[in-house]
């Protein structure tokens, strides 16, 4: 083709689609700027605010007294014990059906991500004094006014939008102490902020996003330490448990949930290399004893999720609580849950610590469907029940011993429960009141594939898939810790994602997947109250006093892991918002 006839040929075509779209056609289109790039830190001062120095006088010891300070709610837990019980009773059995809302915080729009929108409100208020602190999704905290929703100061982490997240772009919450806020953001940072400005006091990287690893759970403030865990065991990580010094940052200690070749322990993995991508990650608060001055702290599946043939063996520490000194990190003792665990049965769900007939006792209800009762000072199992469907296999209720019935298969097996377990990460509780346990469930079933997979550093490390039944539903269930009877049940028609809160005035609230918050009477079971909410709740309900009034607060705003654990309510709507309840 000659010169003329390329040049010809140039201006035909740039006639005909028009010269701002061929560069090569020699003309440049300026287009205006219409937003000037920023950092977070500038988005972060135009909200600039102040709040009360509430958190100056928190303390591990004020912590561990939480008790006596009924209107607050101290840590992620309400108290060390992990009970989710609040002693308030101004709201009652008796007037709980006048609850109304008292205020409304509305939490902003989604940004962009990499990945499909996952984002849910999970985490658990933390209030002091009548100041709330709440964190959201990508690396958000805020300071509100307790009494009304204001905000005081707004704090954004930036959260690279390739950071791998398994289950949902979510947090669950912050920890207060000595005057900080202390939040672990989705990308692996241990974030200090001075609680009265929301400004960056110190940080430091505790996880390897390169590798798959992120940071989804609330912090612990134990003694001078904050104390955090990792997440991700879904791409082939080694979970581990960090502590840190609460004014400096500085890394107290680590402990890694699976032992490397000659630690006590690793011969549970058959040999091979497979320890040093072995799950075992630590993504939900841990509980802790003051007087025992132990750490229980859950550990989630083994890698890969499925194929349990790259690490024979049980696995150790997967799957399993351990008990540690929060001095050090150093293992006291340990429980498996689920040896061997190939059906991403985890084990990170809250250790429930409770007295009865003089006995330090241990609660877990585990994703394989059973309840567990512990003696806590050492390990001791004491009995397990099923609290629902459970086909995978039997747990002897006197002994503890594991008989499996059901594993994945190249073609597929049914077992029940299904990969988000009989009962996913939202927590159970307990009333001293009552002397029952209370618990979500999420009953669901599904068929489980083996297919094996290579590992490859950063992508998913599953090992095999799950297809859920097209039926599930929930419930809401009490139990008698002293003999592992079902007291009573209540059924809804999706399973029940949201935590448990039991309070002073024999009620039991929990939220549903359709954005029904709900008050059950903590005897019978019957619902006492129901509001709609406007969006699945997945989080923590609390509640706190101010002044002379009760609320209770709930963060609501569906998402996460959805087709893990309720694929029909995938398209459910997604708003966030923390809503506030009073009576007249």
């Amino acid at each position: 083709m000659t010169n003329r006839v390329q040049s010809n040929l140039r201006l035909l075509v740039c006639s005909a689609l028009g010269a701002v779209l061929l560069p090569a056609c020699g003309v440049k289109t300026r287009y205006p700027i219409t937003q000037q790039a920023q950092p977070f830190s500038s988005m972060n001062e135009a909200r600039a605010g102040t709040a009360p120095p509430v958190t100056a006088g928190v303390t591990s010891e004020r912590i561990a007294r939480a008790r006596s300070e009924p209107q607050n709610w101290l840590t992620y837990y309400g108290a060390y014990d992990g009970q989710r019980f609040s002693p308030l009773d101004q709201i009652n059995t008796g007037n709980v059906a006048q609850l109304r809302p008292a205020w409304i915080f509305q939490t902003g729009v989604i940004g962009l991500i990499a990945n499909p929108a996952t984002y849910s409100f999970e985490a658990a208020p933390i209030v002091v004094d009548g100041v709330m602190f709440v964190s959201g999704w990508d690396g958000y905290v805020w300071a509100l006014d307790a009494t009304n929703g204001q905000l005081l100061w707004q704090y954004r982490h930036p959260i690279p939008l390739d950071v791998p997240l398994c289950c949902g772009n979510v947090n669950r919450g912050v920890a207060v102490a000595q005057g900080k806020v202390f939040v672990a953001t989705q990308n692996g940072q241990l974030v200090a902020l001075d609680a009265t400005s929301g400004r960056p006091a110190w940080q430091q990287t505790f996880v390897d996003v390169r590798a798959g690893e992120s940071a989804t759970l609330a912090p612990l403030v134990v003694k001078d330490m904050v104390i955090v865990g990792s997440s991700g065991a879904e791409y082939g990580v080694r979970g581990h448990i960090d502590a840190f010094d609460l004014q400096t940052g500085a890394r107290r200690w680590r402990r890694y949930n699976v032992p490397k070749p000659g630690e006590p322990g690793s011969e549970t993995w058959g040999g091979t290399e497979a320890w040093q991508r072995g799950g075992g990650t630590a993504w939900i608060t841990g509980t802790y004893d003051p007087e025992l001055d132990l750490l229980y702290w859950g550990t989630g599946n083994p890698g890969p999720d499925f194929d349990g043939s790259v690490r024979p063996g049980d696995n150790l520490y997967t799957s399993s609580v351990v008990a540690i000194d929060p001095d050090d990190g150093a293992l006291r003792w340990h429980y498996q849950w689920t040896p061997h665990d190939v059906w991403d049965y985890d084990g990170v769900n809250e250790n429930i610590l409770f007295e009865q007939d003089g006995r330090r006792l241990l609660a877990h209800f585990d994703k394989n469907g059973h309840l567990f009762i512990l003696d806590r000072t050492d390990g001791r199992f004491v009995r397990a029940v099923k609290f629902g469907r459970a086909t995978w296999g039997d747990i002897d209720p006197a002994t503890g011993q594991v008989t499996v019935r059901q594993m994945p298969t190249p073609q597929g097996a049914h077992v029940c429960p299904g990969p988000a377990g009989l009962k996913e990460w939202p927590h159970a509780s307990y009333s001293p009141r009552t002397g029952l346990l209370y618990t979500p469930v999420v009953e669901a079933c599904g068929t489980f594939k083996l297919k094996p997979t290579e590992f490859e550093e950063s992508m998913p490390y599953w090992g095999g898939e799950v297809q859920l039944d097209q039926e599930q539903w929930g419930h809401v269930k009490a139990f008698d810790p002293a003999t592992g009877r079902e007291v009573w049940s209540w059924r809804g028609e999706h399973p029940i994602l949201s935590s448990v809160l039991t309070t002073g005035g024999d009620l039991v609230f929990a939220g549903e997947p359709n954005g029904n918050f709900r008050a059950f009477d903590a005897r019978t079971g019957r619902v006492l109250w129901t509001f709609q909410t406007g969006s699945g709740i997945h989080s923590n309900p609390v509640s706190y006093r101010v002044g002379d009034k009760q609320y209770v607060a709930v963060p609501t705003g569906w998402g996460g892991w959805v087709e893990g654990y309720a694929p029909e309510m995938y398209g459910a709507p997604r708003g966030n918002a923390l809503v506030v309840f009073a009576l007249p």
